[in-house]
Formats: C-alpha cells, structure tokens, sequence
C-alpha cells in the first residue's frame, strides 16, 4: 500500500522495485548517489539566495561606484545634477513598482544615481574637505552595526517595530517639509541645508537613525523572500532595494557631517 506520506513517497521508498537480488544492489547504488551528490545550486533548484543577493549587490554598487568616480573627476556642473536625479528618479519608481524583475532598470537607476552622487560628493568635499571620507566610513560603520544587531538578534523586526518605524519617517518627512519651507520664506537662513539651525542638527540626527533602522526591515524582508523561496531573479529586486537604503544613509551622514562642521 501506498503511503500517503509526501516523506515516503519521495527518495528510496519512490524507486521502482520488480523484486529480484540484483534489482534491490541497483537501487542501493542510486540511493547512495543521490546522498553523495552535491547540494542543487541555487541556478538549479530557481529559487533565490544570500549569496545571490550579495552578488547582485556588489554589482549595482560597481555600477554605481564607476559612475560616481567619473562624474567627480569630470567635475560636472550643477546644470546637469537635476536632470540625472529626476531620470533616476522616474527609473527607481517605474523598477519599485513593476511586477516584474527587470535588471537593466537597476543598473540603469544605479549609473545614474552615482553620477548624480558623484557631482554632490565633489561640491561638498570642496566646501568641507575630507568629508566624503567621513561619510563613506561612517555609512559603512551604520551598515555594519545595523547588520550585527539584526544578526544577533538584539534587534528584532515585529509589527510594533514596523509601525513605529513607519511613524518616524513620516514625522521625519513632515518635518523636513517644515524647514524646506521656513527655509525658502527666509527663517533660519544660513543655518546648512535645511534651514533652522536646531531643526536642520535633529532631522540630520532623525534620519541617519530611520535610515539606519530601514536597513534593519530590508535585512528582514530578504531573508523572508529566501524563506520562502522566492525565484532567483528577486535577488536583484533585494540589491535594488538595499541600495537605495544605503545611499539614504550616505547623504543623511553626509548632512550630518556638514551641519556639525558649520557649527
């Protein structure tokens, strides 16, 4: 009698036996190959990785890296930063929102918002020299400290953190509104970026902590889309999303970095 457990269907219970000796010595062989064989790779079994993601990664921040380098020793001006913002920026939409993977999209959003990065980077390393290495190390001092809090689990990601975190940015969001527009009326003027001294120091501080913790959900969610199995092609839907994270960090700390230079 067939079992109709799935466990007793698969394997040496699912290999056909006619009866005979030497019939039984065949399917002790293919038993014993099939557990010596090597684990399916992920290309075979279609089903996405951290590996995967971590290579997916790399590359759009190759892409990205290059495009910066190129665009801070060609020393763009300002005239064409606007442009280049506004195509990554229709291109990060149409890539968020699309129901299908599309990696020419990432690469694309990622050339692009390099360039736009590497012409910001150069203005603010001529105002403040070295700066930029302060930000790029403080990014990747956030990055790895987020990710050890994520990985020893002192930090976990549950619906009342979600929804906190969700509450942050928007009062984060609002606020920034406030001093873009306080700044523009001519309150605060000469107090860095945004505007009011004290309220340009605590957004500055408010979004390098958001987009500190915002890493801490993309860390989550890629592991939920392995859990589940999601197709290989995710892994560049997973690198997209973490990167945008991580240059938010950058130009938070970047902001940081000048409005305490000012001070």
């Amino acid at each position: 009698m067939q079992s109709s457990n799935p466990v007793f269907t698969r394997g040496y219970a699912a290999m056909p036996n006619r009866g005979g000796a030497d019939q039984v010595i065949i399917n002790h062989d293919e038993l014993e190959s099939a557990y010596e064989a090597p684990a399916a790779s992920a290309l075979r079994t279609g089903r996405m990785t951290m590996d995967d993601v971590v290579i997916r990664t790399g590359m759009l921040f190759t892409v990205l890296v290059a495009a910066g380098a190129w665009a801070w020793r060609a020393n763009y001006g300002s005239s064409v930063l606007l442009p280049a913002l506004i195509a990554a920026f229709v291109i990060g939409l149409v890539n968020t929102f699309s129901s299908k993977v599309r990696p020419a999209l990432a690469l694309t959003y990622a050339a692009l918002e390099g360039f736009a990065l590497g012409i910001i980077s150069h203005v603010y390393n001529t105002v403040y020299q070295g700066i930029v290495a302060q930000a790029i190390i403080g990014t990747i001092a956030a990055f790895t400290g987020v990710l050890f809090l994520y990985k020893t689990g002192r930090v976990k990601v549950t619906p009342r953190f979600t929804k906190a975190l969700l509450g942050a940015t928007m009062g984060y969001m609002l606020l920034g509104l406030v001093s873009m527009i306080m700044s523009f009326a001519g309150v605060g003027r000469g107090y860095g970026l945004y505007g009011v001294s004290g309220l340009g120091l605590l957004l500055c501080v408010a979004g390098v902590a958001i987009a500190s913790f915002f890493l801490i959900l993309d860390f989550d969610q890629i592991q939920k889309m392995i859990n589940a199995g999601a197709p290989h092609q995710e892994a560049w839907r997973a690198g997209f999303g973490l990167m945008v994270t991580i240059v938010w960090l950058y130009m938070e700390i970047l902001r940081l970095l000048s409005i305490l230079r000012d001070r």
